[in-house]
C-alpha cells in the first residue's frame, strides 16, 4: 500500500482526504481547524493509517502564502514526510492529461 493524505488548505481550516492506495479512499473527507487540539487529532489520524497500512502516509498540500504554516510546523514537529506543492504547478497539472 501507498497511503497518502491530501490537504486542501484554507485560512484557519483545511479539508483532508486520505487514501490507502491509488483510487482507494480511506473514510470520508473531513475538516480540521488550525488549532493545537485539531492538529493533534490529525496526527493521531495519520498514526491510525500507519497502523492499518504499515507505513506513515505522505501528506500532500499546496503552498498557500502563510495559511499552510501551522500544518507544516505540526508535520515537521512530528517528523512526518510531506510534499509542499507550488500552486502554479498543480494548477497546470490539472490542465494536462495525466
Amino acid at each position: 500500500m501507498n497511503p497518502v493524505v491530501g490537504v486542501d488548505i484554507a485560512k484557519g481550516k483545511s479539508e483532508v482526504q486520505a487514501f490507502l492506495d491509488k483510487g482507494k479512499p480511506y473514510g470520508k473527507s473531513f475538516s480540521i481547524k488550525h488549532k493545537r487540539e485539531e492538529l493533534d487529532a490529525f496526527i493521531s489520524f495519520l498514526g491510525e493509517m500507519k497502523s492499518m497500512t504499515g507505513q506513515m502516509p505522505v501528506v500532500i498540500l499546496e503552498s498557500t502564502g502563510r495559511s499552510h504554516t501551522p500544518i507544516v510546523q505540526c508535520l515537521e514537529g512530528n517528523e512526518i514526510l510531506y510534499i509542499l506543492l507550488n500552486p502554479i504547478i498543480s494548477h497546470q497539472a490539472k490542465k494536462s492529461s495525466l
